[in-house]
């Protein structure tokens, strides 16, 4: 496995992004909020292709990142997360709507989300609850919600 460590907008994440990948393929994402551990260089095509793709979604709001990954979980995970990828940039869904489309509860939904091994490229930002923003990796208040709030205005939504 090999990784890779982007530094983000600070108005957006103060910090950085590692994502580890297989050179072919995203496996995990790591929101490294309020860091800046040394950054790495890409060193090949493929590293080239992910800083390209980070750097357009974080210069422009209505970009849907578009990579290759490989999705590690339960079914149930699998699909919550592929119904993730469906929600534009721009919009927002809440829990109990994507549990309603999968047949499912938003609790589950919820739980779903808060394992998703790959936030932003998967955007589990995108779900909130329906009175407010709801939760973001298994947090309903701090830094994290506010790397939320953060996501979904760069993204052009207000809550």
């Amino acid at each position: 496995m090999h990784q890779l460590i982007i530094a983000t907008p600070e108005q957006i994440i103060p910090g950085c992004i590692r994502i580890h990948h297989d050179g072919e393929s995203v496996l995990e994402l790591d929101i490294l909020a309020d860091s800046k551990p040394l950054m790495t260089l890409p060193n090949s095509a493929f590293e080239e292709r992910l800083v390209d793709s980070f750097s357009t979604y974080f210069s422009n709001t209505a970009q849907h990142i578009m990579l290759p990954i490989k999705l590690q979980g339960s079914d149930f995970q699998i699909r919550v997360w592929r119904a993730l990828q469906d929600i534009d940039a721009g919009s927002v869904m809440a829990y109990g709507d994507l549990a309603r489309r999968l047949n499912s509860s938003a609790r589950a939904v919820g739980n779903a989300c808060r394992r998703n091994p790959l936030p932003i490229i998967v955007p589990c930002h995108r779900v909130v609850a329906k009175n407010g923003i709801g939760g973001f990796a298994g947090t309903t208040q701090g830094q994290l919600i506010e790397q939320k709030r953060r996501l979904l205005a760069h993204e052009g939504v207000v809550l």
